[in-house]
């Protein structure tokens, strides 16, 4: 695990099972790093990327939570990414058109140790070129990628995802709320 976190605060790009697909991640507040995913997905870099946390304090350090957005983690059995207005300490890079940002707190212990021990929030986004489908299994990675990361997790490498993704939600202030995807 510390040499994961030292690639990551070193600027590197990692492979690493999340709580629902294989994602490709780095240090949320590296914006060099962050660029190097959009290389390696071939993806827009208009295109936000989702960052994931470990604790309620990291998501509240980030964004202004409204209390639909607590019930809803509350009481999701899904794994559940919500976008925010207005995040503190992110950067525009990460940043959808509108400046929000989509955030998820997990539940995995590997990544709860991993952004922990990191101390920043970590970029999660599926490990496959843009417009392919996400990985299920780390078998199911494109060796392209694979080559072009710093670092490939072997933990979990035979595990097979219950979700394909996660809930994305969209919670606004006011508590008015939109789901993006199921």
């Amino acid at each position: 695990m510390d040499h994961i976190v030292e690639i990551l605060k070193s600027g590197g790009t990692l492979l690493y099972p999340t709580d629902t697909i294989w994602g490709i991640g780095c240090d949320a507040t590296n914006v060099e790093a962050i660029k190097k995913i959009f290389e390696i997905k071939k993806r827009d870099a208009s295109k936000s990327m989702i960052v994931l946390v470990e604790s309620e304090q990291r998501l509240q350090n980030i964004v202004d939570v409204p209390e639909m957005a607590w019930q809803i983690m509350d009481l999701s059995d899904k794994p559940v990414t919500i976008v925010y207005d207005l995040p503190k300490g992110i950067p525009d890079e990460l940043l959808a058109e509108d400046g929000s940002i989509g955030i998820r707190l997990v539940k995995d212990n590997f990544c709860k140790k991993l952004i922990s021990k990191l101390n920043k929030p970590l970029v999660s986004t599926s490990a496959n070129f843009s417009g392919e489908k996400s990985p299920m299994k780390f078998s199911d990675i494109n060796p392209e990628i694979i080559q072009e990361v710093d670092y490939a997790v072997e933990e979990q490498r035979n595990r097979i995802s219950k979700f394909s993704g996660s809930s994305v939600i969209r919670i606004w202030p006011d508590n008015r709320i939109k789901i993006l995807r199921e």
